[in-house]
């Protein structure tokens, strides 16, 4: 029951990790684009992310093959679930173009 525990923990710990990770990209992309100084938004996203994912998988895992294989598994479930929910809807211009691409 414990090892269960622990395992499903460390998925959810990995999750929130990946919704951070990726969900501060998404952000920093609409942001930085926009900016006079794009460089700026996305070095110092890049390195707040990836010290926030680094610091966690080092929490997580604390030595530990299957919490740390957990935490990834979380980490991989929650870059599907924000690529997903972060997709650009298709509207009538994109859909037009989407369906030119896939003329003969």
């Amino acid at each position: 029951m414990h090892d269960n525990l622990t395992f499903l923990l460390a998925l959810a710990a990995g999750g929130m990790l990946g919704v951070i990770f990726f969900g501060g990209l998404w952000w920093t992309l609409r942001k930085g684009l926009g900016s006079r100084r794009p460089a700026l938004w996305f070095f110092g996203s890049l390195l707040l992310r990836m010290s926030i994912a680094m610091a966690g998988f080092y929490f997580v895992g604390q030595g530990h093959a299957m919490r740390l294989i957990a935490c990834l598994l979380g980490f991989v479930i929650a870059r599907l679930a924000v690529t997903w929910l972060t997709r650009p809807s298709l509207g009538p211009q994109n859909r037009t173009t989407q369906e030119a691409r896939h003329a003969p």
